[in-house]
């Protein structure tokens, strides 16, 4: 029996036309696009066609504004410590949310014990954060906002224009973490009026361990990395072009198909949602009912632990998540979900169910019914669900 991957979040399969790609990529034995000679010239065409194919997908003025990096982690560590560092003598004040990536809250830690300050606003019910709780938390010496798109967890998108609004009028740089966004649905920098903005190859059907960082123009944050002059100066390191070449064709199908993905995955969004609801009682939906990612649903199964709903599923070739990949391993609920006021058991019930381009309807029915069977199993050992329905 064929595996139902409804884990995109962690990553999409490859598509056919980016492996071929990357396959003749590597056949074709491209030299070092640094180099001055005709194979250095070669490889550097093919990384300004694909920066030029990403670029398109979030709108860049120019595909400068685009920096290759190894992954999403990178760009966000990228942007947050080198904003940090390139803007520490006018003040070392950071605002963030409490949902973030692990990406964000462990930079923000590692500069905490380099002496900056940050403030952390808290979101509602749904995850959304308010935008005026950022203009209250802004003081003289705030130098950074980031703020994620969309939340990998629980799928809500993030008011970015109307917290741009406020960060553009005070002159202080903003990131938005879009990993889980950028190809998923439409997302274009010049509309959102962000400075910076972190995405990831391997959320679009492209290969992981390649990233990409939006830097608006005339914003420098300090590199990270020190070397040559790759990527105009701002990463060192020679180029993973293979990577990047498949990157570039995920990136201009995405463009291409996007509203067609988003219409399809939105469809299997809904049959998902109202399945679970008619076939299992004591559930929660998890996340904004209307902003939030079309490929995402986040489902907390009351009474029983999530990690054993996985396993039963993993038995039957259905691939689910409970949190994000890189949570994963941590015995700690989500700090998403107890952000937003899910019970501590409650939250360790929870699924994240993601799916994309080549999700069938059928595959969803699967699901459903192999969840259905689990969730009934599972309660009928559960001295909780047992004590919760006697009493």
């Amino acid at each position: 029996m064929n595996t139902i991957n409804l884990d995109y979040i962690s990553a999409n399969p490859l598509l056919p036309e980016v492996q071929d790609a990357m396959i003749d990529a590597i056949k074709k034995n491209y030299g070092n696009p640094s180099s001055s000679h005709q194979l250095g010239d070669q490889a550097a065409a093919v990384l300004e066609q694909a920066r030029e194919k990403v670029a398109r997908l979030i709108n860049c003025a120019s595909p400068q504004e685009l920096v290759f990096t190894s992954s999403g982690t990178e760009s966000i560590n990228h942007a947050i410590k080198g904003i940090a560092l390139a803007k520490a003598d006018k003040g070392k004040h950071i605002i963030t949310s409490n949902i973030e990536h692990n990406a964000v809250l462990k930079s923000i830690k590692r500069l905490l014990k380099m002496d900056y300050r940050v403030t952390s606003v808290s979101v509602d019910e749904y995850g959304l954060v308010n935008p005026d709780d950022i203009a209250n938390a802004i003081t003289d010496k705030t130098i950074l906002v980031t703020i994620m798109h969309g939340n990998n967890e629980i799928g809500t998108i993030q008011p970015i224009k109307e917290i741009a609004r406020i960060t553009r009028g005070k002159d202080i740089i903003f990131h938005s973490d879009a990993v889980a966004s950028v190809g998923v649905m439409p997302v274009d920098v010049q509309d959102l009026d962000v400075d910076l903005l972190s995405l990831s190859s391997n959320q679009f059907n492209g290969p992981s361990g390649v990233g990409g960082l939006y830097i608006r123009r005339g914003v420098s944050p300090l590199p990270l990395v020190d070397g040559g002059a790759q990527e105009d100066g701002r990463r060192a390191g020679t180029e993973n072009l293979t990577g990047i070449i498949g990157m570039g064709v995920a990136a201009d199908i995405a463009f291409r198909e996007m509203e067609s993905r988003v219409e399809h995955t939105r469809k299997l969004k809904e049959r998902l949602i109202r399945g679970l609801k008619e076939s299992i009682e004591d559930i929660i939906i998890n996340g904004h009912p209307e902003f939030s990612l079309p490929n995402l649903v986040s489902v907390s199964i009351r009474y029983i632990e999530g990690e054993s709903i996985v396993l039963m599923l993993d038995e039957k070739n259905i691939a689910v998540s409970t949190r994000s990949a890189c949570a994963s391993g941590a015995l700690r609920a989500s700090h998403v979900l107890l952000s937003i006021g899910r019970e501590y058991a409650d939250a360790q019930g929870t699924l994240v169910i993601s799916f994309g381009r080549n999700t069938k309807e059928s595959d969803i029915d699967r699901f459903l019914e192999v969840l259905r069977k689990a969730v009934e199993f599972l309660r009928n050992m559960s001295p909780l669900y047992k004590k919760a329905k006697v009493i």
